[in-house]
């Protein structure tokens, strides 16, 4: 019998993948613990987070998927049979070629999420498949704040916060105590205590509203108006950076001429906030150095959501908050392989560029929108991934699964996301999840969309897979760490399944390395450092450079930043070339939040718009985490579920009240699309606004009982659509919603459990 060791790992069930020692033997990890000596790891993390205890039990859960299994019943009847993983991909491979022979190789297409995932070698095997079909909410989550820095700045800026150097932080539209709970969080608290300035925007009072200088609450989906009105004030008063301005912004005279309406006392009556907190966010904005952080609450804004982050970026410029210590840092390209490198975009069939669904719909994640940024970018040496900005619209693909127009797509491959709970408009979701002809499903644990798989190929998770993470090849860092063992049972890391999927499809020069470990090596090859150096730190980060455009090159002229002028774009020169904005504007009569706050521009509202306001006179906001869980995941948690057994639906005090209703009671929240039960919550937040709960399923409830796991009865998604709403982009609305709020008499399946698990979770 062999001896007990330890052994270094990463958590992964949240994107900061904590640095873990697993004690193991005979191939069996027996515990775990925190590793202070590899990155990243912090006392304070660890001592609050409940989910890294989870890597031991997770291993042996009695309801993982440890062997491939095929579908034998009807969709959703939970009747599979156990197969081979031969026998599988054999198959998998040979239903593949025999529908891209029918329909052409867009016929597939992918769904990813994460953070327990590697998105390179599903990308790898859809280029050299020939589909550009990898669908996910990339428009809502990461993209827009991406694209609209890539335009503005010429590439990505990250948040530099610095001890006794930053004066201010700026937190909009998200809650990093619930969504985060990491190192970042921790650092926020520190830097309120020590004496640092939070201006927070937010509907609700969050615990990092709870820290603020001044806290921003407006109607969702005004939130442009106030940035245009920060910038207003912060113009009006002489308060810009005008050396800075002066010498690296291009357009000042026609931003200051778009903000000039939006007074603090226009963004008052607009967004519903005091114009004297306006005044004092823009003087703290000013002083600097200010760091800037948003989140998936502006993302998820629909029409306004590139205006935002386009008026975000100025604020950003017009202070001098830009590659300035203490305030934020302009990325450096990888050191390492990139993303587009690693995912094979440039050695794509022409048909992924042919087969575009987004071309003539959303014009930046195109293949001509992505050439044109590229070209600017890569005049300072950086190259954005390909996959991320180009990925195919969930309504596209989804209209081309129901329709065959402009071609079929017959076939999915699921990694790592569930998208019956996670996509807008959950029952559409279903209807064409259901109706193809191949769904594939790489998973832990039966979800309510593993459940209508034809396949569902059981994963390797945390420490049983290595894990580097490179923030999507936008940086030149990355961070991670070996596997603690090998995968359990008869699972397999995701590379391995697209590597022998890609193998039998005839996709042999493109998968030289035998094992992920391997191809880690070769991403991190060019760096210079080898698997096992980078193994010893969980961390390759040479300390960032600041004032890059100051730099004098070869020419003798200073490197300046990758855009069209060579300056920040206040005033776009790219966007116009795609049907885009040159400065940032207020989307007017869009969601409830912009039309109310429109009324005086637009005239009134129609008939029809009154009657549709008195049916739904609240606003929605869908996207509120609620730790311990991580967006769809981990409610078959039994401890997680004793302490929150039910999702909730959060309103003021002053609004239970109107509506007669005491905490606890179960309730029924409605949109124009659809409704979703909850029991009910109370917070400090805005009386006319309803925050939901996302992700919530039942996993409890067993396949093939007809209830599809809950996913239709307390999704946030029953209420949404993905429909196009951003035009260049293609972000649509999961906040700002016009809703309305009732008791329910109906018997909810876990309203009784308040205060306890169910039973069937116990263990």
């Amino acid at each position: 019998m062999s001896e007990t060791e330890e052994r270094p790992t990463n958590c992964q069930y949240c994107g900061y993948g904590c640095a873990l020692l697993a004690r193991v033997k005979d191939g069996r990890v027996t515990g775990v613990r925190p590793d202070p000596s590899r990155y990243p790891y912090g006392s304070a993390v660890m001592a609050s987070c409940k989910r890294w205890p989870m890597n031991v039990e997770a291993l042996d859960a009695p309801d993982r998927v440890n062997v491939p299994l095929r579908r034998v019943g009807a969709r959703g009847s939970g009747q599979w049979e156990r197969v081979s993983w031969d026998e599988a991909l054999d198959d998998i491979a040979a239903r593949l070629r025999s529908l891209s022979a029918e329909h052409g190789t867009g016929v597939l297409a992918s769904a990813i999420g994460g953070p327990h995932a590697s998105y390179w070698p599903l990308h790898r095997f859809m280029n050299l498949f020939g589909s550009p079909n990898n669908m996910g909410i990339g428009q809502i989550c990461w993209n827009p704040r991406i694209w609209m820095d890539l335009v503005t700045f010429g590439w990505t800026v990250e948040l530099d916060v610095v001890r006794g150097l930053t004066s201010c932080v700026v937190v909009w539209g998200t809650n990093p105590a619930q969504s985060d709970n990491s190192a970042f969080w921790q650092h926020l608290q520190t830097f309120a205590q020590e004496g640092g300035d939070l201006v927070v925007i937010d509907p609700r009072r969050t615990e990092v509203a709870e820290l603020a200088s001044v806290w921003l609450a407006p109607r969702p989906g005004t939130d442009t108006m106030l940035a245009l009105a920060l910038l207003h004030v912060i113009i009006e008063e002489g308060l810009e950076d005008r050396t800075f301005v002066d010498a690296w912004c291009h357009g000042f005279d026609e931003l200051a001429e778009a903000v000039a309406p939006w007074t603090a006392e226009a963004a008052a009556e607009a967004c519903d906030v005091d114009a004297d907190d306006v005044r004092k966010a823009a003087r703290l904005i000013a002083a600097g150095p200010t760091a800037f952080v948003s989140g998936r609450g502006i993302d998820q804004v629909g029409a306004a959501v590139g205006h935002i982050h386009r008026a975000i970026c100025c604020l950003r410029a017009v202070t001098g908050n830009v590659d300035r210590p203490g305030a934020c840092v302009l990325a450096e390209a990888p050191d390492f392989a990139s993303e587009l490198a690693m995912e094979m975009s440039d050695e794509a069939a022409p048909s992924c560029r042919d087969l575009s669904l987004n071309r003539g719909r959303t014009p930046l994640q195109c293949p001509e929108g992505y050439d044109a940024l590229r070209e600017i970018t890569e005049k300072l040496g950086r190259t954005a991934p390909r996959r991320y900005l180009t990925s195919a619209h969930p309504d596209l693909v989804l209209h081309a699964m129901e329709t065959g127009e402009p071609y079929p797509i017959r076939a999915l491959i699921v990694q790592a996301t569930n998208p019956l709970v996670t996509y807008g408009g959950s029952a559409r979701v279903r209807r064409a999840l259901e109706g193809l002809d191949l769904l594939v499903v790489l998973e832990y644990r039966l979800t309510p969309t593993a459940a209508i798989a034809d396949y569902v190929l059981p994963i390797a998770g945390a420490i049983e897979r290595p894990m580097l993470q490179v923030h999507g090849g936008v940086a030149n860092a990355a961070y991670g760490g070996p596997a603690a063992v090998e995968p359990y049972y008869e699972r397999k890391r995701d590379y391995d399944v697209f590597r022998e999927l890609g193998l039998r499809l005839g996709q042999t020069d493109a998968w030289p390395q035998a094992t992920l470990e391997e191809a880690f090596a070769a991403e991190l090859a060019p760096a210079g450092v080898t698997w096992e150096q980078f193994c010893e730190t969980g961390l390759y980060w040479p300390p960032p450079a600041f004032n890059k455009h100051e730099l004098i090159g070869d020419d003798g002229r200073p490197a300046g930043f990758a855009t069209t002028t060579g300056k920040i774009e206040l005033a776009s020169e790219f966007l116009p070339r795609f049907g885009g904005f040159r400065t940032p504007q207020p989307v007017l009569g869009g969601h409830m939040g912009e039309s109310r706050s429109a009324a005086g521009a637009a005239g009134e509202p129609s008939g029809a718009a009154e009657a549709a306001a008195d049916a739904f006179p609240f606003t929605l906001v869908t996207g509120a985490r609620r730790q311990p869980y991580n967006a769809s995941m981990y409610f078959e948690n039994p401890r997680f579920r004793a302490a929150c057994p039910a999702p909730r639906a959060t309103v003021s005090p002053k609004l239970a009240a109107r509506l007669g209703l005491a905490p606890g009671a179960p309730v029924e929240v409605s949109t124009r699309c659809g409704s979703a039960k909850y029991l009910l919550d109370v917070a400090d937040m805005r009386d006319d606004v309803i925050s939901v709960d996302y992700g919530w399923w039942h996993p409890e409830w067993p396949c093939g009982d007809g209830r599809r796991g809950g996913a239709d009865e307390s999704s946030a998604n029953a209420m949404t659509v993905c429909a196009i709403e951003e035009p260049l982009v293609g972000s649509w609305s999961y906040n700002a919603l016009p809703c309305a709020i009732a008791p329910t008499t109906d018997q909810l399946s876990w309203a009784s459990v308040e205060g306890d698990a169910p039973d069937s979770v116990k263990q």
